[in-house]
């Protein structure tokens, strides 16, 4: 299951994820993927430096204050981010993404896109599965959320700059199936809320959400 979210970042702060890394100094992306991730992977990553750990922080703060990102992935640390430009030629071909990101173990990869999806061809984001390739390119501030267990790739850039923040979640809860029936009741509830009010039949359902998170969390 992956998830579309807009309105993650608001204009402001796309534009100033897109000055820092505008003003970043980038190196050969390929420093760190997998082993045989490496072989398929053609890109560049903006380097250690204040810039990348102000742009961590503010992706940090905007995905731990969105509803939808906190309710889907229920995380317990955002373990790794990372700033990913693709030029005219690069591309990542299909891998799975590492189990563990500095030593922890990644429920969910998400890719925060900085670039007008006209201000490039190519560079859409292809997951697979057993149904065919699903393509997504979003909106500057969009994020879209899948699961790190998922092969996927980046289409080659034919022309223009693809910009993006990629990071991986450790999730609180680890099974995928579980994590989504506490995003499905977590929207029914916020419904039922909107339309009705606190009712005895939301609490009742509340409880029951809460006490599945009480017995599903690896805290």
């Amino acid at each position: 299951m992956l998830l579309c979210l807009q309105n993650v970042c608001a204009a402001e702060t796309v534009e100033q994820l897109r000055q820092l890394a505008g003003e970043s100094d980038y190196a050969d992306g390929r420093k760190t993927a997998g082993w045989a991730a490496r072989e398929v992977k053609r890109n560049e990553q903006v380097e250690a430096g204040p810039r990348i750990d102000t742009i961590r922080n503010l992706v940090r703060k905007a995905l731990m204050a969105h509803p939808l990102f906190v309710s889907f992935a229920q995380p317990k640390s955002i373990t790794r981010m990372l700033v990913s430009r693709y030029t005219q030629g690069m591309e990542y071909g299909l891998h799975v993404d590492d189990a563990l990101m500095g030593g922890r173990r990644a429920d969910l990869s998400f890719t925060l896109f900085l670039s007008e999806p006209d201000s490039y061809q190519g560079g859409e984001l292809v997951m697979e599965s057993v149904d065919g390739e699903t393509e997504i390119k979003l909106a500057p501030g969009e994020v879209v959320v899948y699961p790190t267990a998922a092969l996927h790739r980046v289409a080659p850039v034919t022309s223009g700059e693809r910009i993006a923040v990629v990071g991986w979640v450790r999730s609180l809860v680890r099974r995928p199936d579980q994590r989504e029936i506490l995003f499905d009741l977590d929207r029914a509830c916020r419904a039922l809320f909107e339309r009705d009010g606190k009712t005895a039949e939301l609490d009742l359902l509340l409880k029951s959400k809460a006490n599945l998170l009480r017995q599903w969390a690896e805290d």
